[in-house]
């Protein structure tokens, strides 16, 4: 090297070989400072939101047992449905195949002092132990607070002696389209997987399954599985949506909950462990031209106001039959399905704002959410679905046979209701509606008040051993 320096200053004019000797010598002495200088470059605000956020990003893996009982005469012909019950009901159960499964997700925690971790509710709805990993290794048997399949989140609590590293939290109301979002994952609980992308929509509908998803953040980065879960920030590291795999056909595509909404969810969750459904009290329908021009209302579509429940909070607030909905906050309301997203993730005890037009005038009512009330369910059974039921007691079941242990017996049906057209009759037993099942009159009570504003209901009803689904339009 002091032979490369010798030359190197031979070619210098002797007016500056000094101060080049002197600058030689120091990057000579101190070889490690360019690269210094190069690493400073290269950290981006990609680089510094995924370094804030890493800590509090976790692995989640549960664990799930399976039990199938192989059927040894499938190969000869025997497919049919009645030798697959004799075949269950005539071997040992000990003939059942065991299988160990486990899913694989994300998490964020999002209270370091409790340790609360934030997750999609598909990650862990098939759990049985459920397992946590954090950056630095250390690995945590975690408890379900609460669960919402309907938001697709769930919030998890682990004990820690120390305080964990939590996420810094965003707001999602001011994302802006084109905007740079990083979304984070642990899906194998070795380190994190990044991706970048963009905001390409706000309030995306998506259909997954057999049921519609309501105001998604769309971004131009995929999620996979075990990405699902976790983390999507802003250039500032902070918490601004949970990302979900939930559309099995996306390419290059990727979907968020925003935060402004899961933080509703989740306060729900830690109170309540379940979502507790707000009581607006409005049954809105599809505004269409004829109700347009009978209204004289201009636009010609949007969502009306079909009825006013008696007692609730938008009849205390003034609103009435024939109203059109106008925006809900700052959400406008074009189609009944902007009214429906904008009030699915209200819960109970929040403040809405409504703009509705009126006779030609824009009013605005402000709406005191709360619970509807549990004492009215009954009532509303009975007039929504036309039945009238009680818990399963000694003397109901003596009286109509009954050998199941869960569900409700219908003991009165309202005469040309659904029920009593396609032969429903007393001591018929009632074991789910919609997707909620039904093991007493609680539960019962429950699916009721949250399927009341749905156009439609499944009931699964109960005769003797033999159950059958029934779509009730309500």
């Amino acid at each position: 090297m002091p032979t490369l320096i010798s030359k190197l200053l031979s070619t210098c004019p002797p007016a500056v070989r000094g101060f080049s000797a002197s600058l030689l010598l120091i990057l000579w002495l101190h070889p490690f400072t360019g690269a210094g200088a190069t690493d400073s470059m290269r950290e981006s605000p990609v680089v510094r939101a995924v370094r804030k956020a890493s800590p509090a990003v976790v692995n989640i893996s549960s664990a799930y047992e399976t039990r199938t009982r192989p059927n040894p005469f499938s190969g000869f012909g025997f497919g049919n449905p009645f030798f697959e019950e004799f075949f269950k009901d005539f071997f040992d159960p000990g003939f059942e195949q065991r299988r160990q499964n486990a899913s694989l997700g994300s998490g964020v925690i999002i209270d370091g002092e409790r340790g609360l971790i934030l997750t999609n509710a598909h990650v862990i709805q098939r759990s049985g132990t459920i397992t946590v990993v954090l950056e630095d290794r250390r690995e945590f048997e975690a408890r379900l607070v609460g669960a919402d399949p309907d938001s697709d989140l769930a919030v998890l609590r682990i004990d820690s002696r120390e305080k964990l590293p939590a996420i810094a939290m965003g707001q999602s109301e001011d994302l802006m389209i084109g905007e740079t979002v990083i979304a984070i994952g642990n899906p194998f609980g070795f380190s994190h997987t990044v991706t970048t992308g963009v905001v390409s929509a706000v309030h995306r509908s998506i259909r997954a399954d057999d049921r519609v998803l309501h105001d998604f953040i769309q971004i131009d980065a995929s999620i996979n599985p075990g990405n699902s879960g976790g983390p999507l920030l802003n250039i500032n590291g902070e918490l601004v949506g949970i990302n979900t795999a939930i559309y099995a056909k996306a390419q290059g595509i990727g979907f968020a909950i925003p935060i402004s909404k899961a933080k509703k969810i989740v306060a729900s969750l830690i109170q309540y462990g379940e979502v507790q459904p707000a009581w607006i009290g409005i049954v809105a329908q599809e505004l269409d031209e004829r109700l347009a021009q009978y209204l004289k209302y201009p636009n010609r579509k949007g969502a009306m106001i079909r009825a006013v429940e008696p007692e609730s909070p938008a009849q205390a607030a003034g609103l009435k039959e024939g109203d059109v909905l106008l925006a809900v906050g700052t959400r406008k309301i074009a189609e009944l399905d902007d009214y429906l997203a904008a009030t699915r993730a209200v819960t109970a005890g929040e403040t809405l704002e409504l703009q509705v037009w009126r006779a030609g005038r824009t009013l605005t009512a402000g709406i005191k959410t709360r619970l509807y009330p549990v004492e009215n369910a009954d009532q509303l059974a009975w007039n929504l679905l036309g039945v009238r039921v009680q818990d399963l007691s000694p003397k109901n079941r003596k009286e109509f046979r009954i050998a199941a242990r869960e569900g409700v017996v219908i003991f009165e049906l309202k005469a040309g209701s659904h029920l009593a057209r396609i032969g429903a009759r007393p001591g018929d037993l009632l074991r789910q509606v919609d997707d909620s099942g039904v093991g007493n009159l609680e539960d019962f009570r429950k699916a009721v008040i949250k399927s009341r504003l749905k156009s439609s209901v499944v009931l699964l009803v109960q005769r003797g051993e033999q159950g059958y689904y029934v779509t009730v339009s309500l």
